[in-house]
């Protein structure tokens, strides 16, 4: 029988009791449909794009490199939440062990680090494409970008795991109830009893040095990029620049307004609605892997035709 709320007992100290939508636990089932096809639909069309770039010859380049493996960060972060997030909707599993719990927060942190950067090289690539458009094939050479391809996958995991292994050491004397589906660093923090001042400095820190210096590169790519894009002479070859970026711009918006919104609100919002949390956080982590690949699909001529031209395929073997 469905419970219509999650339990009312205080929680052991290496438990945790995961919520979503406060006060709407009656219409649980309707709130995972939403849910479960965005995630279906960021699956499908983050394994569609790499699959594109993997067996499509005219796609392999830097800049769709860099797609593939922003559709992989996607996937992770997909992957990361799918279990806690259905299981809580669908089959009411309110409570968290803390090693899963630590560990699923690890993954998620370690995957946004990773889009970050990946958004970082993104913008690199289009700096040197358009800045530079006589050097871009010397510059990006092939193993250049697979010495980058490299960095994007390994760098992030390492940033995040001192945090992650102090979590496993606190001691949680608070009732451990999470502000979300799912596990988040700050969540845990504050129901630590423990000295947790190395893990706000650290998590501090590591935004504003690693998110930080990736959001002042893209915008200074950017601004580069506009006083180069407004002196070239024909205003049709300026409206072909700046399309060009018109896809990256959207992701890197739809991935970093939701998440400094979310940060805002963890570290200053202790007194807003649990709902507004939840919301927040469904945006931060859900909006990105679905709206990527398909703002890509639309705005990148090669993708779109390369996923028309997939498609007709599958239709002629059928």
């Amino acid at each position: 029988m469905r419970t219509s709320a999650p339990p009312n007992d205080n929680a052991s100290f290496s438990i945790f009791l995961l919520t979503d939508s406060p006060g709407l636990e009656w219409a649980h089932r309707w709130i995972s449909r939403p849910i479960f096809v965005g995630h279906l639909v960021a699956l499908v069309s983050n394994v569609s794009v790499l699959h594109l770039v993997q067996t499509d010859p005219s796609l392999q380049q830097p800049m769709y490199y860099f797609l593939a493996i922003l559709a992989v960060t996607d996937l992770g972060l997909c992957m990361s939440t799918l279990p806690s997030v259905l299981g809580l909707l669908w089959f009411d599993v309110w409570m968290v062990g803390l090693a899963p719990c630590v560990l699923q927060q690890h993954f998620l942190h370690s995957f946004s680090f990773m889009e970050s950067a990946v958004f970082f090289a993104m913008a690199l690539d289009h700096l040197v494409a358009i800045r530079f458009p006589l050097h871009y094939a010397s510059v990006l050479t092939s193993p250049r970008v697979a010495l980058a391809r490299a960095v994007l996958g390994i760098h992030s995991a390492p940033i995040t795991a001192a945090p992650s292994l102090n979590l496993l050491k606190f001691d949680y004397c608070r009732r451990g109830a999470l502000s979300h589906a799912y596990c988040l660093h700050q969540d845990m923090i504050h129901l630590a009893c423990s000295d947790t001042c190395f893990n706000k400095l650290y998590g501090l820190c590591i935004i504003m040095l690693d998110i930080g210096s990736d959001v002042l590169f893209i915008l200074i790519s950017y601004s580069v990029i506009l006083r180069t894009v407004l002196a070239i002479a024909s205003a049709k070859e300026r409206l072909k620049a700046l399309n060009t970026c018109g896809s990256h711009v959207c992701a890197v918006l739809a991935y970093y307004v939701p998440m400094i919104g979310l940060s805002m609100v963890h570290r200053f919002g202790l007194h807003v609605s649990p709902l507004v949390h939840a919301m927040m956080a469904n945006a931060y982590l859900f909006f990105p892997p679905v709206i990527n690949p398909i703002v890509y699909s639309i705005k990148t001529k090669e993708i779109h035709h390369g996923i028309v031209r997939m498609l007709f395929q599958k239709r002629a073997r059928v």
